[in-house]
């Protein structure tokens, strides 16, 4: 309770102060946690929150207050996808075979680029089932998202994106998952094939139990 905005929307628009703002406000809403041993992780289902959160021991390393704290948060912080090797092999008996079917995954440049986590869901997904591909051509190539690059440059972001989907398109999946709330919806906004994260469409195949 009490955290918030991770920063990067206000640092994408070059309010830095603002960011550093947000960042402190969340510090001080996980400290009691991180400090009472309560929590394992923070875990960021938006590749681009977590590449921030990842970071926030370096944007207030100046902060003698904060500094300390913020880099105990970037280091517990961790991307979703970064759970899956635990968590396949509780899944596999749980998956419907109804429900699986072609992905064509979009990593996000937050994740390949910035977090550097490459290859997490396709090794893990196609484990539990799925059949996942990522584009033949130019798959390291941003969406056009880019934060608020898509409301503030949509001349340059929307040809980037139908570049992105023609990529994606070719592969002739049912569905294109990703790992940021911000290319998925830049991604949908032109093409009719359903546009999800990735953890939707496993949650979707898994069975009760």
């Amino acid at each position: 309770e009490g955290a918030g905005c991770c920063g990067a929307i206000r640092a994408h628009l070059n309010d830095h102060e603002g960011g550093l703002a947000d960042m402190r406000r969340n510090v001080d809403a996980w400290w009691p946690l991180v400090r009472a041993g309560a929590v394992e992780a923070i875990v960021m289902n938006a590749s681009g929150c977590g590449v921030m959160i990842k970071e926030y021991g370096h944007a207030l390393a100046h902060d003698p207050e904060y500094a300390d704290r913020a880099a105990r948060v970037s280091e517990l912080t961790c991307d979703l996808s970064e759970l899956l090797p635990d968590l396949t092999p509780r899944l596999q008996d749980r998956i419907r075979p109804d429900a699986i079917g072609r992905l064509a995954f979009h990593s996000p440049c937050t994740l390949q680029h910035g977090q550097r986590v490459r290859g997490v869901v396709e090794t893990h997904l196609d484990a539990l089932g799925f059949e996942v591909q990522v584009a033949r051509d130019e798959s390291h190539l941003c969406c056009g998202s880019a934060g608020t690059y898509s409301v503030l440059q949509p001349e340059l972001a929307y040809p980037l994106r139908d570049r992105k989907l023609g990529h994606l398109t070719a592969l002739e999946p049912r569905c294109i998952v990703s790992a940021n709330i911000g290319c998925i919806q830049h991604l949908q906004s032109g093409t009719s094939i359903p546009v999800k994260h990735w953890v939707e469409v496993l949650d979707e195949a898994l069975a009760p139990g």
